[in-house]
């Protein structure tokens, strides 16, 4: 054996002198010249108020920069499939690694997107009942439900030697059910929203959004197709005419000597309308699906979305249809059960992927569950699967705020997980609010002290307990814990909830008080959402406020989001006596250069693009001519740069003074937005920020029951508070206020707790508890009261 005589350690090697990333002089979005130094394989957390800079220090610079760069090493042909990113407004950025994003962004709200084709783990269960299944009916395709069957014949010529035709039979077996085509739900469409049948079509007839009578290519070509009398009123169509008018097959037909496809309405609304995804709709044309269309289970499939000859193919008794509507933690155990050498490798990693689900706590979730139901912190969840059992090292894992839509108790849990993934020696980067997550950190950046143009710079970076001395905001509220109310308000009514069955739900019988703060809570996975969401219509009077994405554009900002933006273009006319669309930069009033962007975007193929300032408007977006006029002695250019607070005092009084106006900005300063500037790009907003965006343009709703979908999400720990008080105001002005929270604080103010549980999927769906806060505390019965207990204890012995 070899020995050693060097008693002298020996000196480090250079390799081993790049334990930090680097970052000097970032400028992203609002960070003013941001220099800081990072440990690598360990967890630092990023905390700091909504709008303060965590997203465009750790996503928008050291991520991006981290995938730009990976990017850069593929062939520019490969570039050229790749999305495209600039370099950030950095100067220096030193020792990165290859950077995994783990982010919030909802999942594809494809109909025939599920949480088994996101995970590829219907892939795997696929392979593996073409394999064992009995009857065996054919490949992996035949049991996707993405796969059409096709069968073609004819004659072929094969070019080899001397050429010849020869007859040739075709068949490739596909899942999809040939009735619903593989979404598993069919339409039914209320005909008497498509038309008002006391009308002729030349009178307006067609009552379905963008069919106006002028309009040549949709109602033109119906009272001009020669196939139906446009004068004659609809009640009065023979058979055929109505056959003709609603279901004709596409027919060519030339109406003023131009050739054009005539297609019966209703399919024609289904190829429009029902084949895309309903959220991604304008508003006005969601409304008309949802009053037009009922969507139920396919009665040919069942609503597994698969073919008959898919679902006859069992393993064991279980159908491939089966096990995707399994729990996953039960289908992890009937695999568990499966014992055949043939498949080992198959089924090791079908299991560990189960497996992953129930750890990461989405056991209770099936297969068959669409992407598109998933809430942000599930999708979150969902897409660490891949990465929990992964061999990587050295990697840096960026999240987004993994506790969303976590219960206190699942949070340990995730805690656990972020551990494990450092502790493999990788640097784990995580934006933070809440404190059970920011107590697990080797180190902290505290970015501030405000949020907008107020923040963007380093407050703090050190240990927890440093922060907890620092003295800032952050540091201020961490040991922030909201007491029980003494009193609780009186409900004004009760809203009966009978027999719930939806989703998990076990026939629920509850009433909601009304006239009250009421928070609804439990585990990830406990029903909450399927109750509140489910079992209270969408019917006049409810206004719902969920965590669906804000969809806008670039050009998109919170005067055109909130409909601020109309009175002041009014106001702007009324001053100057010219039109209102002249103060609009996507209208009559854009910069002619820049078409109203402010910038000029050139395409440079696989490279970045490159976004430069237009010169004729200096980036203010609007033609000369137009700031000319003036309100109150302010341009609209300068108008849109102001901040929510600066155009409240704008124009709430003197020549200016606008009372539409005024009562946004009022709704906008209320939800904590003060400091947004009118014409920032939605873009450029945290999740946060869009959420109470969303809230403020829904305070307008005239409703008298709010219904909250974790409103504290993005929040940060000082603005909690702000949004008690909201929720306060909004319950004291008459309202009925229905939160489904897991915040403790929001709990602790609440006047009314119903906690579902006691666990997740077939263990929840169950009302373990209602009452009033002290209560539940008293009592201590549920998960939920053990951790509101020793929340509001340790404020008690404080």
């Amino acid at each position: 054996m070899a020995t050693s005589t060097d008693t002298q350690s020996p000196a480090p090697h250079v390799a081993d002198n790049h334990d930090l990333i680097r970052v000097h002089g970032a400028r992203e979005n609002n960070l003013k010249d941001v220099s800081i130094e990072l440990p690598k394989r360990r967890l630092t957390v990023f905390t700091g108020v909504s709008g303060s800079g965590k997203s465009s220090l750790v996503f928008s610079t050291i991520a991006a920069e981290s995938q730009r760069l990976i990017n850069e090493t593929y062939s520019a042909f490969v570039q050229g499939f790749m999305p495209t990113l600039a370099r950030p407004e950095v100067d220096v950025l030193d020792g990165l690694t290859t950077a995994i994003i783990v982010d919030q962004q909802r999942m594809g709200a494809d109909p025939r997107s599920t949480v088994g084709t996101a995970t590829d783990t219907n892939a795997m269960l696929r392979i593996l009942f073409s394999r064992l299944g009995q009857p065996h009916i054919g490949s992996p395709n035949a049991f996707s439900f993405n796969v059409p069957t096709v069968r073609a014949s004819g004659a072929i010529t094969v070019e080899r030697g001397a050429a010849k035709a020869v007859k040739q039979t075709f068949t490739r077996m596909g899942g999809m059910c040939t009735r619903c085509e593989g979404r598993g739900r069919v339409s039914d469409i209320d005909l008497t929203q498509l038309f008002d049948d006391d009308k002729s079509i030349a009178e307006g007839a067609i009552t379905v959004p963008g069919y106006r009578t002028d309009n040549f290519w949709t109602v033109r070509i119906y009272a001009e197709s020669g196939f139906l009398d446009p004068k004659k009123p609809i009640r009065e169509y023979t058979k055929q005419e109505m056959h003709d008018f609603l279901y004709k097959e596409p027919t060519k037909v030339k109406v003023e000597g131009v050739n054009l496809t005539y297609e019966g309405l209703v399919p024609k609304i289904q190829k429009s309308m029902l084949s895309k995804d309903k959220e991604a709709m304008q508003p006005h044309i969601r409304a008309f699906v949802e009053r037009a269309v009922t969507f139920t289970a396919c009665p040919e499939c069942g609503g597994t979305r698969l073919s008959e000859a898919a679902r006859s193919s069992k393993i064991k008794g279980i159908s491939i249809a089966d096990a995707c509507a399994m729990q996953i933690s039960d289908l992890a155990e009937w695999v568990r059960g499966l014992d055949e050498p043939s498949v080992a490798p198959l089924l090791a990693g079908l299991r560990h992927t189960l497996e992953s689900f129930v750890e990461i706590g989405l056991g209770y979730l099936s297969l068959e569950r669409p992407a598109g139901t998933l809430s942000g912190g599930e999708a979150q969840r969902v897409k660490m699967i891949r990465h929990l059992g992964s061999s990587l090292t050295d990697v840096t894992y960026v999240f987004d705020e993994p506790t969303i839509g976590l219960h206190p108790h699942d949070i340990q849990r995730m805690n656990d997980l972020l551990l494990r993934l450092r502790d493999k020696g990788n640097t784990v980067l995580v934006v933070e609010h809440k404190p059970e997550a920011i107590a697990i950190a080797d180190h902290v950046v505290d970015l501030g002290p405000g949020a907008g143009t107020a923040g963007g710079t380093v407050c703090f970076q050190g240990t927890v307990e440093g922060l907890r001395a620092s003295g800032t905001i952050t540091g201020r509220h961490l040991d922030d814990r909201a007491s029980l109310k003494e009193t609780v308000r009186t409900p004004a009514g009760r809203l009966e909830i009978r027999g719930a069955t939806r989703h998990n739900l076990n026939n629920v019988d509850v009433d909601i008080p009304l006239g009250v703060l009421v928070v609804v809570t439990g585990v990830a996975g406990s029903g909450k959402s399927s109750l509140v969401h489910g079992s209270i219509p969408a019917r006049e009077g409810v206004v719902s406020v969920d965590q669906s994405a804000i969809r806008g554009s670039r050009r998109s900002n919170p005067a055109t989001y909130t409909g601020l933006l109309e009175p002041i273009r009014k106001a702007f006319a009324k001053a100057n006596g010219v039109k209102p669309a002249l103060f609009s930069a996507n209208s009559e009033g854009a910069c002619p250069n820049c078409n109203g962007a402010g910038v000029i975007y050139t395409d440079l193929a696989m490279m970045a693009g490159v976004a430069t300032t237009c010169e004729e408007c200096e980036g203010k977006r609007f033609d000369a001519s137009v700031l000319e006029y003036h309100l109150g002695g302010r341009d609209i250019s300068e108008v849109l740069a102001m901040s929510v607070i600066e155009a409240r005092e704008f124009f709430g009084a003197g020549e200016a003074r606008t009372p539409a106006a005024h009562a946004i900005l009022d709704r906008l300063a209320d939800v904590g937005l003060g400091y947004l500037s009118l014409g920032q790009p939605l873009t450029t907003l945290s999740g946060g920020e869009r959420q109470r965006l969303k809230l403020a343009t829904h305070m307008a709703d005239k409703g008298g029951v709010y219904v909250l979908d974790e409103p504290t999400t993005g929040l940060h720990l000082a603005d909690v508070e702000q949004l008690l008080g909201l929720l306060d105001r909004l319950v004291d002005s008459g309202k009925s206020v229905i939160v489904i929270e897991h915040h403790q604080a929001v709990m602790a103010h609440a006047d009314w707790i119903i906690d579902l549980g006691p666990g997740a999927g077939h263990d929840g769906g169950r009302i373990v508890f209602e009452g009033t806060p002290a209560d539940l505390v008293a009592a201590r019965a549920t998960l939920t009261g053990e951790h509101l207990a020793a929340y509001v204890g340790s404020e008690a012995s404080r």
